[in-house]
């Protein structure tokens, strides 16, 4: 793994995006792994930022969003479709039928999984992926001890990603209890991830992540066994941790 340390959470943005450009700007036809949260958002401005000033083209861009909560149409303001439209695709020239999110709404859950994972290969996988990862150690909505392994799925969610989701809703109540996400088996298909980590409430997960053993309790922990892992983190984050490049 290589660590990239960034003074805050503005230039882990800006780091990120400028790499993510670099790789647009060089493969036009790049298939991008995106992630929603809290996170992610200065990275998207960066990236309309840049395609506002500079032109950067997404017209023959494809995404594929990790994940989508059971339940929430895309016209829903909570659906991470809802959230993708909103903080980045309405803002750069890419095709919306290249941008590919898990549907929640469908009758057929499973089945849905199904076609998102088959989607996911018949365009050969995903060439640079974004991962956040949560308190617990979940990337995507992979919650501990799910396989690593694992396909797209359904996934019934803990009581601390749904309330550390619930600033997004009016109440704890409303946060849907499953999500489809794709598995770790999955994103560790990816050609190459960049993992983003923000502020002191990660420091541990870094910490476990750096130090710890490989084992499904902590599901990042298999990024371990992946070639080319770039973690980006801010010195929230990484304060007091030895860490290694």
């Amino acid at each position: 793994m290589k660590i990239i340390e960034a003074k805050d959470y503005q230039d882990l943005s800006k780091i990120a995006a400028d790499y993510i450009i670099n790789k647009v700007n060089s493969f036009p036809k790049l298939k991008l792994g995106l992630a929603t949260g809290g996170t992610p958002i200065g990275i998207y401005k960066n990236l309309i930022a840049d395609h506002q000033k500079n032109g950067t083209s997404y017209r023959e861009i494809t995404t594929f969003n990790l994940d989508e909560y059971v339940g929430l149409a895309g016209h829903n303001q909570n659906s991470y479709r809802y959230y993708m439209n909103h903080h980045l695709f309405d803002h750069i020239d890419i095709q919306k039928k290249n941008t590919f999110i898990p549907r929640g709404d469908v009758d057929n859950i499973q089945s849905e999984c199904s076609a998102y994972e088959d989607l996911i290969q018949k365009h050969k996988g995903i060439d640079l992926q974004i991962l956040g990862i949560g308190t617990n150690g979940h990337i995507g909505f992979n919650e501990p001890g799910t396989s690593f392994k694992s396909e797209t799925h359904v996934v019934n969610l803990t009581a601390s990603t749904r309330m550390a989701n619930a600033r997004y809703f009016n109440s704890l109540e409303e946060v849907p209890t499953r999500a489809i996400t794709m598995g770790i088996g999955t994103i560790m298909k990816s050609k190459e991830i960049i993992l983003l980590i923000s502020g002191e409430q990660k420091k541990e997960a870094l910490n476990r992540l750096l130090t710890g053993t490989v084992d499904e309790s902590f599901p990042a922990s298999a990024l371990k066994n992946h070639p080319y892992v770039t973690i980006i983190a801010d010195k929230a984050a990484i304060a007091g941790l030895k860490i290694h490049s």
